[in-house]
């Protein structure tokens, strides 16, 4: 059977990070008619073998901003295709990509994995483009998520961010604040919140003297996410290169 229909081919996946999101990912994996051939955690993460990684046909990476870079290196020089959702570590994305291009290497990241929060960025980005020459319209970002979440503002947000930049050249930076309100008329204020168990909240509000606009994205669970990861597995078998969502959707 080619792998090529990667939706019918029994896959092989090791999982790099366990906690609540690997065993979801897990979950979905196995209702999909694919194996699980290792999973690393904190236990074994320094002692798992590079033969035990070979045995995956690919990798889905959550686990910590500061081991994801390794996992991914890891897995590019052993000729593992990686989806990585991990986040926080995009500073060294540069350098990633060039070794993955050396290499000849397969690596798939979102800062999430799900299908409607990646239409939420596509809207985002539409919505900016529209607000772009009103400017007595002021722009912010508030986010939400549970308090595991290493990371601040998430990736999630940031990625948002990067929407309103490439559309709306007077928001130029992004800065955590304690409300809506900015230092300066360039800056993109983002103000960050960990409560509870929340999967993932975030609001885009623009505001007049007249009247607000507000597009918001609310996950109810971790299903969405983790599907996607399994999707973007069975997406990146069989190929080489950086991918990410918009390959997967065609956006």
């Amino acid at each position: 059977m080619s792998k090529r229909f990667n939706y019918l081919y029994r896959m092989k996946i090791a999982l790099i990070g366990y906690g609540k999101m690997g065993k979801t990912i897990e979950r979905i994996a196995l209702e999909r008619n694919h194996e699980i051939v290792l999973r690393v955690n904190q236990a074994n993460a320094d002692s798992y073998t590079n033969d035990e990684l070979k045995q995956a046909d690919v990798a889905i990476e959550f686990s910590k901003p500061h081991t994801a870079v390794a996992n991914i290196l890891r897995c590019i020089e052993h000729q593992v295709p990686i989806v990585v959702g991990t986040t926080g570590w995009l500073e060294q994305l540069d350098h990633v990509k060039k070794i993955g291009a050396e290499k000849n290497g397969a690596v798939f990241y979102a800062s999430n994995f799900s299908i409607g929060v990646n239409l939420f960025f596509q809207l985002n980005e539409r919505l900016a483009a529209l607000m772009h020459p009103h400017t007595q319209y002021d722009v912010h970002m508030e986010e939400i998520h549970h308090i595991h979440k290493l990371d601040s503002p998430s990736g999630t947000a940031l990625t948002l961010a990067q929407g309103i930049f490439k559309n709306m050249s007077r928001k130029t930076r992004w800065e955590e604040t304690e409300n809506e309100h900015a230092t300066s008329s360039e800056t993109l204020a983002i103000h960050s919140r960990r409560e509870g168990e929340v999967p993932g909240t975030h609001s885009i509000i623009y505001t007049s003297a007249v009247d607000q606009i507000t597009i918001t994205h609310e996950a109810f669970n971790r299903e969405g996410f983790a599907q996607g990861a399994v999707v973007a597995a069975e997406f990146i078998l069989g190929k080489k290169g950086m991918f990410g969502m918009k390959d997967l959707l065609a956006l």
